[in-house]
This record gives structure tokens, sequence and C-alpha cells, in this order.
């Protein structure tokens, strides 16, 4: 018979997906127990994150959230919140940070060593860098790097001793952070590839979408409440010029064709007067 916490924890996990209109399955493998708890402390009051079994998150997925059991995969947690999923995502996005590898892990990117000073003090340390494939020497009392060097590339392991050269330069090449597998809302699953939308290239589509759309309404005299006013404008010119080459006397124009008189009777007394 299962434990009576077992109970509990489902209980408490269906009531956290219940209590709110988004709800997801977030990755949390490999994450440090002082980094996550300071994740925990930057999500306060935004979100809830629940770590617990996954079978019992299984348990706890009912109705249309069943969707999200097939997201279970590895180490995960159940997070829920009142923002929309795309808001969701760029917030745990920001929570990604760097760590200092220990060895075993696949570089995320390259790691490179830039040329320069370090930190250290001449002595067996410059051997050391050395070993690992590092420019090390000793310039003016320092040690420095001579140039700078990739030590590890993308998609390489980090071995066990390269990560220790690694954290004695401060280099922290691992990206730790919640990993999301899909969001839920209004029966919808949302997955990475959805919701890694590049927001502000987006909002310039839009404007540059709806800036040719408005461009082409006024070209060929849509009305809509976003063109009225400038077809209007267009129009009063259009019949203004029109009115003013077909000598049509309005109350618009009559000023114009007074200009016009003024200019011609100062011309015709020049030519008189000279």
């Amino acid at each position: 018979m299962p434990a009576q916490w077992k109970f509990k924890e489902v209980e408490e996990l269906k009531k956290i997906i219940q209590s709110y209109p988004v709800v997801g399955i977030v990755g949390i493998r490999g994450i440090p127990a002082p980094q996550m708890q300071e994740m925990r402390a930057k999500l306060r009051g935004k979100m809830v994150l629940r770590v617990s079994k996954n079978s019992l998150i299984e348990r706890a997925l009912d109705n249309g959230t069943k969707e999200l059991k097939k997201y279970i995969d590895g180490e995960v947690g159940i997070i829920a919140a009142n923002m929309n999923p795309f808001k969701l995502y760029r917030e745990l996005e920001k929570l990604r940070m760097k760590a200092p590898a220990k060895g075993g892990e696949i570089a995320p990117e390259d790691i490179v060593i830039k040329k320069g000073d370090t930190p250290f003090k001449p002595g067996p340390i410059v051997g050391e860098l050395q070993k690992a494939g590092i420019p090390a020497a000793i310039r003016e009392g320092k040690v420095v790097i001579e140039k700078d060097v990739t030590l590890v590339k993308k998609g390489e392991k980090i071995s066990p001793e390269l990560a220790k050269i690694l954290n004695r330069l401060e280099i922290k090449p691992i990206e730790i952070g919640l990993k999301v597998h899909a969001l839920f809302e209004d029966g919808i699953i949302f997955t990475p590839d959805v919701l890694a939308v590049d927001i502000d290239k987006l909002i310039a589509d839009i404007q540059d979408a709806a800036s040719r759309a408005f461009t082409l309404a006024v070209e060929i005299g849509y009305p809509t409440k976003e063109t009225i006013e400038c077809l209007l404008q267009k129009a009063y010119r259009n019949a203004y010029m029109l009115a003013t080459e077909c000598n049509i006397y309005t109350k618009e124009t009559i000023e114009e064709f007074i200009r016009r008189a003024y200019l011609h009777a100062k011309a015709l007394e020049g030519k008189i007067g000279g």
C-alpha cells in the first residue's frame, strides 16, 4: 500500500495544477542546490515550482493536463503561473546562469582562454596551465596567457583536469537553468520551439507588416478606421488641385486665385513700367 505521504503529495500537486491557468513540466537536471535555491528565490511571487517524483507528477496530471505526461523525462518539476506561456518561458530563460564545470559535462560552446594577464603569481601554476594546453608564461613577474586558445570545442567533453583549470581561471562554462519541456494552457501544449520567439524581431515584423498594409490601403483607396483620415486628406488635396487647375471658384480655392491674379498683375506692371 502506498505511503500516506505520496497521497498527500499527489493532492498537493493537483491543487497547484488546478490553481493556475498555465502549468508545465521543467527539467531540473544538473542544477546544484545553491543555484536551485537562488532560482527559487527569484521565482517567489511570480510562479510556483514543485519538484517531486516523476510517478507522483504523472498521477497528478489528469483531465486536460494529462497531455503533459509525455514530456516527463529525467529529473523534472511542475511549474505553474498566472502569466501566458510566452511570458513564463521568457521569465524562466532569464533565470539561466553560468556554473563551474566539474568534469564530464559537454561544452555548450567553444571554451576560449583569452590572451592576457592572470591573477596568478609565478609558480607551479605555469606548468599546470601549459600541461592543459594553455600557452602560459611569466612576464614582468606575472603569469600571462600569450595568445588566445580554444581549450574545449563545442560538443566535446570537459575532462576533470580541465575543469580544475577552468575553475582556477574562474571560468564558468556550463549554463544551468530550468529547462522547459512543455507548457499547457486552455487545452493547448506549447513546446520550446514555439515558445522561443524573438520578441523584438516579432514586434518589428508586425510593425513593418502594418506599415506596408497601411501604405497599400492608402494607395488603392481602401477605407478603414486607420486609413480614412489619410484618404480624406489625399482626396481633399486632389480635389483642391483639380479645382485650381480648372478655375473652379470655391471658398477653399479663392485665395489661390487671388494670389495668382496678384502675381500676374505685378508681373504685368513690371513689363509696362519697364
